[in-house]
């Protein structure tokens, strides 16, 4: 999985169709997320394309969210993104907006761990410290199972991602718990980085 797309393409493409800095700010999580899970999972060769799918998943979902997964190929086209980007990014899509089956590992993670991170940011804004830091695996299972908390973040995507990977639950929270702690501070300064140059 060789990424033609370059990350500067990438990003200029989701900050044109993307403004919000809550999905700015998710869109740079789940890359972060995912190139931490192909260094885990021992695609570290492809860790560029993973984070490009993780960047780009939402690509469509601000400004056209009723076409959300089936939009992206026509944005994609932009860039020239070739037809693995395509396919990983609409298949997070699942049983929800496309057919489109996760079918490699990449795309299961992504998956799993889109709908997981929304859940998980949510949770550390409930710490006093609001540091990812300090959030506990038994604190994200309690939320979990609160279905009114984070009502938005889908618990059975998420449940199915884990089944797809063949994980328990508790290993797809710790992990992903894990790659958000390792990607937190360069989210935050690239965020930033780009609020104040908007």
């Amino acid at each position: 999985m060789n990424a033609a797309v370059t990350r500067g393409q990438a990003v200029a493409l989701l900050r044109k169709y993307n403004k919000d800095a809550f999905h700015l700010r998710h869109a740079l999580t789940v890359e972060g997320v995912m190139r931490w899970y192909a260094r885990r999972l021992g695609y570290a060769e492809d860790e560029d394309f993973w984070g490009l799918c993780g960047l780009l998943h939402d690509v469509d979902f601000e400004m056209f969210p009723e076409a959300h997964c089936v939009k992206a190929p026509e944005l994609l086209k932009e860039i020239g993104a070739g037809d693995e980007l395509v396919h990983a990014v609409c298949s997070h899509g699942y049983a929800l907006t496309v057919d489109i089956e996760p079918v490699h590992e990449m795309e299961k993670a992504l998956y799993a761990a889109d709908e997981l991170t929304g859940l998980i940011g949510a949770t550390v804004l409930m710490l006093p410290s609001k540091d990812i830091g300090e959030l506990q695996l038994k604190s994200l299972k309690k939320k979990f199972k609160d279905r009114r908390f984070a009502a938005g973040c889908s618990r059975d995507v998420i449940a199915r991602g884990a089944d797809m990977l063949g994980w328990d639950m508790d290993r797809l929270m710790q992990d992903t718990i894990d790659a958000m702690r390792a990607c937190d501070a360069s989210v935050r300064a690239e965020l930033a980085a780009w609020t104040e140059g908007a």
